[in-house]
């Protein structure tokens, strides 16, 4: 073995600190992992060999002891043609610690090759050729947009200070403890609520013709969607999750708040990004509870208990809303985690399109994606058959009380 080989093969190359590596996740039919750079927000996928090599690239272990576990796990050792084309991939976005001085040097990688930032085809790796598929790959976060129809405007310098403070403020309710009677209680209301469903609809009707009420509980659901919003930065930092934004998105005449989690994709386990999204829903229902204890116990004239009764239904139709399991909801999200898919909407509309025309490349979806894909989509359209039988119900009772 020449010197510079055993160099290379001594080499203990090092991920910097803040670099991020997904799960393994669906991506039509392949099976990729995303891996992001914090510091500039840059994103791209890699294929399952890549992130095999990449995730034990920990500064201990040499590309010698790296390429024997690879050889065990896939039968084949990696030249070091092939070694010089990974570092050079990794090297040129930044994601080595120490990359200028530590990557050992070598001959130039071949056009559209990793190390040349080309993209491969789904499923290609640098490890068998191919190359790291760009994903996103902004120089620094935008600023947010501003106009007069629409746009969004930060609120706070820092949000993940923010949501720190928040976390050490009221964390203490995340705990078994406290959640669990809390999800009792939202449990017990939204039983209640389903008994009184006829009279609530009517109280909802009667609530529109009343422009004081009606603005009353327009903002108290709207206060609902912000404290959604913070839920799912402060449920986020508990898992060990980063905010990057806290602000207001407008599209006029509409205004709501935004959250916006910087490593969902990458917190420590699918629980812990099913449970951050489903933070907003739940705290929307958190917000209904006395509300609910006071339309049920309180001595209250009939104007005011009527109102309170149509803000109880309409705030759980809100938080049921966004658990709905279409783009851009929470509950797609959380959906596309159970799925462990990333593109779940776009790669089963790809996916049933090919098995509509029985065209033989659905066949090359593995057994899982196809399972993925065929549940999502009649998952869909079942709830595309609820929410109408719902919708007609709703009007019906109206039209005929």
């Amino acid at each position: 073995m020449s010197a510079a080989a055993d160099a290379l093969a001594e080499y203990r190359p090092a991920l910097r600190p803040r670099v991020l590596l997904s799960d393994a996740l669906l991506d039509g039919a392949a099976t990729v992992h995303l891996i992001k750079d914090t510091d500039s927000g840059s994103s791209f996928r890699v294929g399952p060999k890549e992130h095999f090599l990449i995730a034990r690239m920990d500064g201990e272990r040499s590309l010698r002891e790296i390429g024997e576990e690879y050889a065990r796990e896939y039968g084949r050792r990696l030249d070091g043609a092939r070694w010089q084309q990974i570092l050079r991939m990794l090297g040129t976005r930044g994601l080595l610690a120490g990359a200028d001085a530590r990557t050992p040097a070598g001959p130039a990688a071949p056009a559209g090759s990793a190390a040349s930032g080309g993209s491969a085809a789904p499923g290609g790796s640098a490890v068998s050729g191919g190359s790291a598929a760009p994903v996103t790959r902004p120089a620094r976060p935008a600023e947010p947009a501003r106009g007069v129809l629409r746009g969004s405007v930060r609120l706070v310098a820092d949000a993940d200070a923010t949501t720190a403070r928040l976390h050490r403020a009221v964390g203490f309710l995340l705990a078994p403890g406290w959640l669990v009677p809390l999800l009792v209680l939202v449990v017990a209301m939204e039983v209640v609520i389903a008994l009184h469903v006829g009279e609530l609809l009517v109280d909802a009707r009667e609530l529109f013709t009343n422009p004081v009420l009606l603005t009353g509980a327009a903002t108290l659901l709207w206060f609902s969607t912000a404290l959604h919003e913070l839920a799912h930065g402060v449920v986020a930092r508990h898992h060990g999750g980063t905010v990057a934004e806290i602000g207001l998105r407008w599209r006029l005449p509409v205004v709501i708040m935004y959250c916006t989690v910087g490593n969902y994709l990458y917190l420590g386990s699918r629980w812990q990004r099913i449970h951050t999204a489903l933070a907003g829903a739940v705290m929307n229902l958190l917000f209904l509870l006395p509300f609910c204890a006071l339309w049920m116990f309180a001595p209250l004239d009939t104007a005011t208990h009527d109102a309170l009764g149509a803000l109880l239904l309409l705030g759980s139709a809100q938080a049921i809303a966004m658990l709905v399991p279409f783009p851009p909801l929470d509950g797609y999200r959380i959906v596309s985690q159970l799925c462990g898919a990333t593109g779940l909407a776009a790669s089963t509309g790809t996916y049933l399109r090919l098995v509509a025309r029985r065209d033989p490349a659905a066949a090359d979806y593995p057994r899982r994606a196809r399972t993925a894909y065929l549940g999502y989509g009649l998952g869909s359209v079942l709830v595309l058959v609820l929410i109408l039988a719902a919708v007609v119900a709703a009007a019906h009772h109206l039209l005929t009380v």
